[in-house]
């Protein structure tokens, strides 16, 4: 009820009439109050203090005068008149100027002590002197006058109750009382008058603009005066007119940029000039893996990247690129201002680059390692022809057949790398197929040391394999497994110095198998153990060009093993040498399986 502006408008009309009467009514009150207040001072002084001859005969005894108290009655018997005294309200006493007994008084019904002393009769008896304060809130009006006659100390006490202003104030009061509640009535009346014919209007108004808040632009409020109302009413009616142009065009661009943003595989960030976000598509949310809340800051997004102001600042057409690394990902930001007006902002483009750079990289890296790879042997190859080439007959036999076995030996090793380089390009790419059987696992690895074990012997090398118990049927591709193990065990051969011990132990969890190679070999530095997997990357590259590798085994090896789903790796441990550990699962998820799809999505990156 009280939301109403009519109700408002009646209760103001209503608390100001209160508020008025009420002042008047408290200002009257106290008006009489104070007059009868100082009307019974000026009284008194009119009595006690100048008239000097009535004073003198109050303190001067009378020749032969036995009876004091008796002399004093008779003079402010004489007195009852100026000291209004009527014996009801207002009566003298006159007491003891010791004790404050009694003497006499115009009180018929007074006993022999007053039944209350007041401030006034206690500065009379007590300190000897006029008592003449009284408060506007006491229920009576008084003064003490202490006077000595002869020997002896009086005091004249003269008391009002002030019935008559107390009843004077209670006419006031119910004067009050029915002048408020008349004045009420007809404020009320003219009240709901007055707010009727200035809320009727507004209520047209709020009418039309609930109206057009629920979309219906075409209503037009009737214009029933002339005056500011009336004005505000036109200018409402041309406001919905034009509201209604604008939102038609609006909604049009609205829906072209939502279809557009909607679709585009690039993410799309606007903020306002405030830097508080206004737009932001699905591809943006799933570019930056991050959900971005409505309340999102330009701050909290980009902040640390480039500050806010300083791409405002820029001037058309001009923009800020650069990157942003999410998680694995690389993308391309494009910070624009789009409008120079109050009512612009930031435009932030984000492209996906990772798999351009990925690209980039891989071919950098591949054409520096193919051209580092096979230029020696090229190299080789020239210089020992173009010398067999020169010297004619004149080159030994035997020097002419060792420079031919050097070419043959670099060509092999070119041989290798290419085919090698083959062997990654197709497993990169999914084309070569592993036929998976399921086989002794302990098979596997003793036909791989068998195999090692006359070049174990001729490098002097001690080779050993013993199983932790009985190892599984595994399942895979053998050749290619075999051809892991026999890489791992390769190696440890050939980077083992003459004489060395090699160990190869297998066994079996319940659910993988596994093989362990360890030597007590030249080793591989701390530093380069997270980099051994990878291609044609070598810990010590002279020596390994020398025994005729092309740092590509390794990872070939991975690629491998990755397709089984399994791990290889090195194992820490104390003492010379290095231990290499692979682990396969007994058995191979089915094609499809969320493991192998999201183990081919590793791969694949």
């Amino acid at each position: 009820m009280l939301r109403s502006l009519h109700i408002k408008l009646v209760l103001i009309m209503i608390l100001l009439v209160v508020c008025l009467m009420t002042i008047a009514g408290a200002f009257l009150v106290n008006s009489v109050n104070r007059f009868y207040l100082n009307e019974f001072y000026t009284q008194m002084v009119e009595v006690f203090s100048q008239d000097t001859e009535f004073i003198r005969d109050l303190v001067t005894a009378r020749e032969g005068e036995t009876d004091g108290v008796q002399a004093i009655d008779e003079i402010l018997v004489a007195k009852m008149g100026p000291l209004g005294v009527d014996g009801k309200n207002r009566n003298y006493y006159l007491l003891d100027g010791d004790t404050g007994q009694i003497l006499s008084s115009s009180d018929d019904d007074a006993g022999d002590t007053l039944e209350e002393i007041t401030p006034n009769l206690l500065i009379a008896l007590n300190e000897k002197r006029e008592g003449d304060e009284s408060d506007l809130t006491a229920s009576y009006m008084d003064l003490a006058l202490p006077i000595s006659r002869g020997e002896e100390d009086y005091v004249i006490y003269i008391l009002d109750q002030r019935a008559t202003v107390r009843e004077l104030n209670n006419q006031l009061f119910q004067l009050i009382i029915e002048a408020l509640v008349f004045g009420l009535v007809i404020s009320v009346l003219l009240s709901f008058l007055l707010s009727r014919a200035m809320v009727t209007p507004i209520r047209a108004l709020t009418r039309g603009a609930q109206r057009v808040a629920e979309g219906d632009f075409g209503h037009e409020i009737q214009v029933e005066s002339h005056d500011e109302i009336g004005v505000l009413t036109n200018a409402f009616n041309a406001m919905s007119r034009q509201l209604q142009s604008t939102l038609q065009e609006v909604e049009s661009e609205r829906t072209k940029l939502s279809t557009l943003f909607l679709h585009m595989t690039d993410g799309v960030v606007a903020f306002d000039r405030e830097g508080h976000l206004i737009h932001c598509n699905p591809a943006a949310t799933e570019l930056l893996r991050r959900t971005i809340d409505p309340s999102c800051t330009y701050e909290e997004l980009l902040g640390d990247l480039h500050p806010f102001q300083n791409v405002l600042a820029l001037q058309k057409p001009n923009y800020i690129e650069d990157e942003l690394v999410v998680g694995d990902r690389t993308l391309a930001l494009y910070l624009t201002p789009f409008s120079d007006k109050a009512q612009g902002g930031v435009l932030i483009l984000l492209h996906d680059v990772t798999e351009q750079h990925r690209n980039e990289e891989r071919r950098k890296e591949f054409v520096a390692n193919v051209s580092h790879e096979l230029r020696t042997p090229l190299t080789n190859v020239r210089s020992y022809a173009e010398t067999i080439r020169d010297a004619g007959d004149d080159i030994p036999r035997e020097m002419e057949n060792n420079f031919l076995d050097i070419i043959i030996t670099e060509t092999d090793r070119m041989t290798h790398i290419v085919q090698d380089l083959l062997t990654l390009s197709r497993l990169d790419a999914g084309s070569t197929e592993m036929v998976f059987t399921r086989f002794p696992f302990h098979d596997a690895i003793e036909s791989v040391v068998r195999s090692n074990s006359l070049n174990a012997k001729q490098r002097g090398h001690e080779l050993t394999y013993v199983p932790e118990g009985e190892l599984p049927l595994i399942t895979g591709d053998r050749s290619r497994l075999e051809q892991v193990m026999m890489n791992i065990l390769g190696n440890a051969i050939k980077y083992t110095p003459d004489g060395g011990h090699i160990r190869v132990t297998a066994g079996a969890g319940p659910d993988t198998a596994w093989m362990e190679v360890r030597d007590d070999g030249i080793g591989i530095p701390e530093k380069d153990r997270e980099r051994i997997f990878d291609r044609f990357y070598r810990v010590d590259k002279a020596r390994s060009r020398e025994s005729g590798g092309t740092g590509l085994g390794l990872s070939i090896a991975r690629e491998i093993v990755q397709r089984h789903h399994g791990t290889i790796s090195l194992v820490p441990h104390e003492g010379p040498g290095t231990t290499v550990r692979l682990e396969l699962p007994i058995t191979q998820p089915a094609p499809g399986a969320p493991e192998d799809a999201a183990e081919n999505t590793s791969d694949q990156q």
